[in-house]
């Protein structure tokens, strides 16, 4: 007789995963949405931002562990020149694992009203934890969404960026836009952000895209807001109809 477990790990392929492997290929597949190339020091770096609590190892020496390990089971592939690839299994997985994030996302800030900014670091708890069944049911109770809160994919629900849509660090002076996503590793900038409006759906006005400077200035419902360029390649918008 086959136990649920063994059922559970077939349906469901990141069932048999640890809490570090999750956390690594979400954090893969993030740098590659990105069209980050992902090496160990990348790697490195990206899980940092991961939560405290979550107790991923991040120095070079235990991410080239992981990394060979996750060779072993299949899930990634390395190149000549250092660079880590989901294999088509690692994929799936990770795709399981970003679409949870992102419905936790959903879930915690549409249905529970939690404070936008705080929605990242709870859905990394709570991630780990949404089962194939548990997900169905959170699909339904939000009318199955397609973006999370910060406005990237949820993986399997068909949303594509639009195509006209850029990051702000490419977007003309004294042109209005719609913002389609931001970031949401960094708590004190997302907090910056939500404090000012920044936020998918709002409209704002490129002011002024200071190349010498290295800033952006925009107006967001009537606020002026600057960026640093590094901030602003990190902020996609679609130009406003």
């Amino acid at each position: 007789m086959t136990s649920s477990r063994t059922n559970n790990t077939e349906n469901d392929p990141s069932a048999r995963l640890s809490r570090g492997a999750e956390n690594y290929l979400l954090s893969i597949f993030r740098l590659a949405e990105q069209d980050r190339r992902v090496t160990a020091t990348v790697l490195a770096e990206q899980l940092k931002l991961v939560p405290e609590d979550e107790r991923v190892g991040t120095s070079l020496p235990s991410v080239g562990g992981m990394i060979r390990r996750m060779v072993r089971e299949g899930l990634v592939e390395t190149t000549k020149d250092k660079e880590v690839l989901l294999t088509p299994s690692g994929r799936r997985s990770a795709e399981i694992m970003v679409r949870r994030h992102r419905l936790a996302e959903r879930l915690v800030v549409d249905l529970l009203g939690l404070e936008l900014h705080l929605a990242h670091i709870e859905a990394h708890r709570l991630e780990h934890a949404i089962s194939a069944a548990l997900e169905a049911k959170i699909v339904a109770a939000l009318s199955n969404p397609t973006t999370c809160p910060f406005g990237h994919p949820i993986p399997g629900s068909g949303h594509t960026r639009d195509r006209r849509s850029v990051t702000l660090d490419h977007a003309p002076s004294d042109a209005a836009f719609v913002i389609d996503t931001i970031p949401e590793d960094n708590q004190t900038l997302l907090r910056y952000m939500v404090e000012n409006g920044l936020i998918p759906g709002r409209s704002i006005i490129i002011v002024e895209a200071a190349i010498a400077r290295g800033v952006v200035t925009l107006e967001c419902e009537g606020n002026p807001v600057v960026f640093s360029y590094d901030v602003a390649s990190k902020i996609w918008a679609s130009p406003k109809t």
